[in-house]
C-alpha cells in the first residue's frame, strides 16, 4: 500500500486496509512497508493525510503500547487544573490488562528516556500524585480469583476511609492499586450491599475536589469501563465543537477491547446510538474511519 503512488492519496483504501487489521497485523504492515519502500508508513501518513483523519489513522497504526505512552506523555505536559487531562493515565492503569500497562511503561522509558513514574512525580501534585503513582506501578493478578471474605472486609475499610474523608488513605490506595479487577468488582458490590449506596455515590458526598473526581474515575474504570468510555465519547461531542483527541482516544483504544459493550450501554445512557452521535459530529473520511472502527461500516 503505497500511500502516495500516482496522483493523490486513496483515503478509502487507507481506511479499508488499516481499519480491518489487528494490532499485530498493523505492525507487520508497518514493517513490510519499510522493507518495500524504505520509508516509514507513519511518516508518509503524516505527510499525505491531513486533519482529524490523519490523527486518527496515525493513532490506530501505532503499536498500542507506544500509542498509549505517547498519550500519557502528552497529558503530563499539560499544566491544567482539574483531572480531565489525566484520564488517559487512569484508563491505562485501571481499564487495561496488567500486561498492557507493563508494556506502556516499557515503551514510555524507551521513547522518553525516563519513567512515567518520574514524570508523574515531577508534574502532578499531591494527593493525586500518590494515587497515580501506585496505579501505574501496579501489576495485578489477571485471572478471576475471588475472596468473598476479603471483599467484605475491604468494603468496610473503604467505607470507613470515605466516611472520614480520607480518600487517599494508604489502605484505600493499596486496595485499588493491587487487587485484581474481579476482586475489586466483588468488593464494590459488597460495599453497596453492606452500606446501602454505591461506592461512587459515597465518594461524591465527600466534596467536589480533584481527588474526588479522580477517585470516581478510578472506580468507574475498574467497575464498568464501557460506561466510562461511553461517557468520554459523549462528552467529546456535546456542546460547542468536538474534542477530537478524546473521541479518537476512546474509539481507537477500545475498538479491539470492548467496543461492542460500549455500543450497548451508550443508548441506555444517552437515548441515542453511538453511531448516530459520531455521524452527527464528524464528516468525510474521518467519519468513515471512526465508524469502521466501531463496526458500523464495511
Amino acid at each position: 500500500m503505497n500511500l502516495y503512488a500516482g496522483l493523490g492519496t486513496d483515503e478509502k483504501a487507507v481506511t479499508w486496509v488499516l481499519s480491518q487489521r489487528t494490532a499485530s497485523q498493523r505492525q507487520l504492515i508497518r514493517q513490510a512497508y519499510q522493507r518495500l519502500y524504505n520509508e516509514s508508513l507513519i511518516d508518509n501518513i503524516t505527510s499525505e493525510l491531513s486533519g482529524d483523519f490523519k490523527d486518527a489513522v496515525i493513532m490506530w497504526t501505532l503499536d498500542p503500547a507506544e500509542r498509549d505512552a505517547k498519550m500519557a506523555k502528552e497529558a503530563l505536559k499539560k499544566s491544567k487544573s482539574g483531572v480531565k487531562h489525566l484520564q488517559v493515565i487512569v484508563e491505562i492503569s485501571c481499564a487495561s490488562s496488567p500486561y498492557h500497562l507493563a508494556a506502556v511503561r516499557q515503551a514510555y522509558c524507551a521513547l522518553f528516556d525516563c519513567s512515567i513514574e518520574e514524570d508523574i512525580t515531577a508534574v502532578v501534585s499531591m494527593p493525586l500524585r500518590k494515587v497515580l503513582l501506585r496505579l501505574v506501578s501496579s501489576f495485578r493478578y489477571d485471572k478471576e480469583l475471588l475472596d468473598i471474605e476479603a471483599a467484605a472486609s475491604e468494603a468496610n475499610q473503604l467505607h470507613e476511609a470515605i466516611k472520614a474523608k480520607q480518600l487517599d488513605h494508604d489502605q484505600v490506595v493499596h486496595i485499588l492499586a493491587t487487587r485484581n479487577f474481579f476482586q475489586l468488582k466483588a468488593t464494590f458490590e459488597r460495599y453497596e450491599q453492606m452500606h446501602g449506596s454505591p461506592i461512587d455515590e459515597d465518594i461524591s458526598s465527600v466534596g467536589k475536589g480533584n481527588l474526588v473526581s479522580l477517585m470516581k474515575m478510578v472506580i468507574l474504570c475498574i467497575r464498568c469501563p464501557e460506561r466510562h468510555f461511553a461517557e468520554v465519547i459523549r462528552t467529546s461531542i456535546v456542546g460547542f465543537g468536538t474534542d477530537e483527541a478524546a473521541l479518537n482516544r476512546a474509539i481507537i483504544t477500545r475498538a479491539e477491547v470492548d467496543m461492542k459493550l460500549i455500543k450497548e450501554v451508550y443508548p441506555i445512557m444517552y437515548k441515542n446510538t453511538l453511531e448516530d452521535d459520531v455521524i452527527g459530529d464528524t464528516s468525510g473520511d474521518y467519519q468513515d474511519f471512526l465508524l469502521t472502527l466501531t463496526g458500523s461500516k464495511f
